[in-house]
């Protein structure tokens, strides 16, 4: 059961985390309560928020981060296994625990971000647009998001 905290993700369970190796009634009822037609909804919900997390790796104006937490929050609700395959994941599991455990994120996670915003973001205002206006708004997102990521609690 999920209940309302002062953390980072805003949620948090009053259980221990699940990995692969967790013993089956230790967790999450993992869908199994709800109705057919709301887990196939949370599956799909986690999908696309999956899906628009992958797409805002190389996109600077998407961020990753929540749409993998959000993902990670509708497949605890839905599916035991995509949950564990997600927060197993070798590239994107420990972002999400790191994020959930400990309400921050890594300093090389962090720096990558940053390196590939401001990479996009200059190389577009460069060579993909005339419009001043347009590359003084690039700017104002990549500095907006530069603040919000510098904010979050940095890991070691």
């Amino acid at each position: 059961m999920l209940k309302k905290s002062s953390g980072c993700t805003g949620f948090t369970t009053n259980r221990k985390p699940v990995s692969a190796d967790t013993p089956k009634n230790t967790h999450h009822e993992f869908g199994k309560n709800l109705k057919p037609w709301k887990r196939i909804l949370f599956l799909s919900c986690g999908f696309v928020a999956l899906t628009l997390g992958l797409i805002g790796i190389p996109l600077p104006l998407l961020p990753t981060t929540p749409f993998l937490l959000l993902a990670a929050w509708f497949f605890a609700m839905s599916s035991k296994r995509f949950y564990i395959w997600l927060t197993t994941h070798r590239i994107f599991g420990r972002i999400i625990t790191d994020y959930h455990e400990q309400g921050g994120v890594r300093r090389i996670i962090k720096i990558r971000a940053l390196t590939l915003l401001w990479a996009t973001i200059l190389s577009s205002a460069i060579f993909f647009t005339d419009q001043w206006g347009v590359r003084i708004l690039l700017l104002a997102v990549a500095l907006g998001v530069t603040l919000h990521i510098r904010k979050i609690k940095t890991l070691k």
